[in-house]
């Protein structure tokens, strides 16, 4: 278990997606223990070098976490994780079967690709003028 000044795991999530918010401030109610920390990616001042080097536009495309031991978990692993952390773990259970873990991912990937228009946000390449990193 990580020391009490480290959570156990810190979620990267996009403040100005509706839905991702939501799922942020349940999992706030249910972290009786404040084993979660968050940290909002679309926030002016994120610093991908204080969140293992991910950056905006990484973090934009999936949702990353970082455990208390500095691993980084993506996709499906993140609300594995945090569900576990809460004491819901069951929930995500079967997304560690072959079958069903393979369709969830592969749901995930479609949710994560889409998720911009579906929230009515702008698209990734518009939210990253002037914040991302030029390639």
């Amino acid at each position: 278990m990580a020391s009490p000044s480290v959570p156990d795991l810190t979620l990267l999530f996009d403040g100005g997606c509706p839905l991702c918010v939501r799922e942020v401030r349940f999992l706030q109610r249910r972290d009786r223990r404040g084993r979660l920390a968050f940290v909002d990616i679309d926030a002016s001042d994120y610093d991908s070098e204080a969140h293992s080097g991910i950056s905006y536009r990484v973090a934009m495309g999936r949702i990353h976490a970082i455990t208390g031991s500095g691993e980084v978990l993506r996709d499906v692993a993140v609300f594995r994780e945090a569900y576990r952390l809460i004491g819901l773990g069951w929930l995500y259970t079967p997304t560690r079967w072959p079958l069903i873990g393979g369709v969830v991912d592969w749901v995930y990937g479609i949710w994560a690709a889409r998720r911009l228009q579906i929230t009515g946000r702008a698209d990734l390449e518009t939210l990253c003028q002037g914040r991302c990193e030029m390639h």
